[in-house]
């Protein structure tokens, strides 16, 4: 190590002292050298023990200086006073385009399930680790299916996993998401055997990504995780990195000024009535389905919104028990976020099934969201929705 360029006021004290004399400061330390030993001989014997000593203090006093003149030698964490310089260089998580959540996954490829709604199926596993959940009728003024869409959770158990409807797949490519199902009706088989989204199909099962749980009636019983839908879809040569752009989310710390709890109640019938409680403490939306709390099976904890889109949007059967739902084109929305009511609209364009839905305020501005989980509740024109 040189000392070359190093001012001396820069030099420690006991290192100066043993710059300015080495040959006394070398004798100064043996005390019990034999009476009538040259001093060449104990310069010979210590100089290069003294040198040392200097070198080792002056790395130490200059790595000292460069980080900031304070030296964390404690295990762990430390006590979170000094740990600025491993902070900054720790990387940092990707960030979910859908959740706006920073996680380990977010620049992973969107997977979208089907999943059931009905009240045989609950608690549904996995539905709280979702970025964002669709709730759409099925059956006109009846029954809905819920698509989860998975960025950042990786659940141990989703499902109970159910057939696919067609008027799904556009929001699911909207998202750039992997679509995935147990078979379908065949508006939906028919439109995904023209390769029109990339899918994994629970009815050919590919490389064993769902399984079926003892104790539960079919067709409830199908399940599917996290780690099968990845491999059967890295094995299938599907893309694995998203390319959705993602949506917009209010800064960081961003809080709500509300104080009161209030409920959004949506009208769907029966066990699929709709309601969540909003709680100005956690600003979140508590979802209740049914006159019961959701829960997820995974965790037994409620389900926990952070914003809510009401996406009015025509629906109409079709054939038999088949509806078609009005996803593409545009319509009026409701966005509950931070406590606060927004009047506004969504958009897709029906020119191109991959286009992004978007929702926008009444100054047509697109909405920012809380970053968090998003529920898209699609309802009918005249269907109720009250918030109070």
């Amino acid at each position: 190590m040189s000392l070359r360029g190093v001012k001396r006021a820069q030099i420690p004290r006991f290192a100066r002292d043993r710059l300015r004399n080495p040959v006394d400061a070398a004798v100064s330390r043996d005390r019990h050298a034999p009476a009538g030993l040259a001093t060449t001989e104990v310069v010979k014997k210590y100089l290069p023990i003294t040198l040392l000593i200097i070198l080792l203090g002056l790395a130490g006093y200059i790595v000292g200086q460069k980080n900031g003149g304070t030296i964390n030698i404690s295990g762990g964490q430390g006590d979170g006073k000094n740990n600025d310089t491993a902070s900054n260089n720790e990387p940092k998580l990707p960030v979910s385009p859908i959740s706006g959540l920073s996680c380990a996954n977010g620049e992973r490829r969107p997977m979208a399930v089907i999943l059931a709604a009905d009240a045989v199926a609950r608690p549904l596993s996995g539905i709280s680790e979702a970025d964002l959940v669709f709730n759409m009728p099925v059956i006109t003024d009846s029954m809905t299916r819920l698509m989860a869409v998975y960025v950042c959770g990786f659940p141990k158990e989703i499902g109970s996993v159910r057939s696919s409807r067609h008027d799904f797949i556009p929001l699911a490519r909207g998202l750039d998401a992997i679509f995935v199902h147990w078979g379908g009706s065949h508006f939906a088989l028919d439109e995904l055997a023209k390769d029109a989204a990339d899918n994994i199909d629970a009815l050919k099962n590919p490389y064993n990504a769902f399984f079926r749980k003892s104790g539960i009636a079919s067709p409830h019983n199908g399940f599917t995780s996290g780690t099968r839908l990845f491999e059967a879809a890295q094995k299938m040569g599907y893309r694995l990195a998203g390319n959705f752009g993602g949506y917009p989310h209010l800064a960081e710390g961003a809080t709500s000024s509300a104080t009161t709890t209030k409920t959004l109640n949506i009208a769907f019938p029966g066990s699929f009535a709709i309601k969540y409680v909003y709680d100005p403490e956690d600003n979140s939306y508590w979802r209740w389905r049914g006159g019961s709390k959701e829960i997820d099976k995974n965790t037994g904890q409620q389900v926990e919104a952070k914003n809510v889109a009401i996406m009015i949007a025509a629906s109409r059967q079709i054939e038999g028990q088949y509806n078609d739902v009005d996803v593409e084109g545009s319509g009026q929305a409701r966005i509950y976020r931070n406590g606060e009511e927004i009047i506004g609209t969504w958009k897709k364009d029906a020119a191109k099934q991959t286009s992004k839905l978007f929702f926008y305020d009444r100054a047509s501005k697109e909405i920012k969201f809380i970053a968090g989980q998003i529920w898209v509740e699609v309802v009918q024109p005249n269907q109720a929705v009250s918030w109070k």
